[in-house]
């Protein structure tokens, strides 16, 4: 909810080269700014029109920007800018225009599943955080998409997972990531809709497991279907939000 009146702008088309894609939004009180449009001229001239609106000036409803010299920006493409005066107690979430969310099935509520949670609040995912023990979750509230669950055992929930998830799996021990993996791979050979299924551990567990996957009759293609270790590739360090960081990147790079 908006606590004081303000000036929603929110980025409504886009030709070119730009700094945000449609759907971007800013919310401009007198006292202060939410969210960004782009920075620069762009968004400084967008924060000037929204204030003077708020000081009883006018205000069109969509702005063009050309980013181009005269704007001091070298973008080259164009932005069209949407301004919406909001009351004070106005619900700004309404309005925007709020971008898809993909699928993200995280398997886990130890150290770095807490870690890729925290990050992933901020992000353009729909999280169904899943851990066989009960208190695990963090107390703070789940953000938009979210869904938390307490499931034992863990590799119920793989069958009632979104179409099109991603899977992450960093379970509290090596036998529940295991009886993971391998309803995931059941589940591919069935519905084949998951759309990446990775695995938190060493190179050494992923040997083990492969093997143990295949006396279960699963094949080399299959099997191949698991990342494990997950993570971009090059990023050092064992630290949990490290972790975090790489992992979702992988997640972002999956194409939609």
């Amino acid at each position: 909810m908006a606590e004081a009146a303000c000036v929603l702008v929110t980025v409504s088309r886009t030709s070119g080269s730009v700094p945000r894609e449609v759907g971007a939004w800013m919310a401009v009180s007198r006292a202060g700014i939410q969210g960004t449009v782009g920075g620069g001229h762009l968004e400084f001239d967008a924060i000037a029109r929204a204030r003077t609106a708020l000081d009883g000036g006018e205000l069109e409803a969509e702005v063009r920007y050309p980013l181009g010299a005269s704007l001091g920006q070298c973008c080259g493409g164009v932005v069209w800018l949407h301004f919406e005066r909001l009351a004070a107690g106005a619900d700004v979430a309404a309005r925007l225009p709020l971008p898809p969310l993909r699928p993200l099935a995280l398997f886990g509520a130890g150290h770095v599943g807490v870690a890729i949670a925290h990050i992933a609040r901020d992000l353009p995912l729909a999280l169904h955080w899943i851990d066989s023990r009960e208190g695990q979750f963090p107390a703070e509230p789940p953000a938009r998409g979210w869904r938390q669950e307490v499931c034992d055992p863990a590799a119920d929930a793989v069958a009632d997972l979104v179409p099109g998830s991603a899977v992450l799996i960093m379970s509290h021990n090596h036998a529940e990531d295991f009886d993971l993996v391998a309803a995931c791979l059941k589940r591919q050979r069935e519905r084949g809709d998951l759309a990446f299924i990775g695995m938190i551990g060493s190179r050494t567990k992923w040997a083990s497991f492969r093997q143990r996957l295949e006396a279960r009759g699963f094949t080399e293609a299959e099997r191949a279907q698991v990342a494990c270790p997950i993570g971009v590739p090059g990023v050092a360090g064992k630290q949990p939000a490290v972790i975090a960081v790489a992992v979702l990147a992988q997640i972002l790079a999956l194409p939609q």
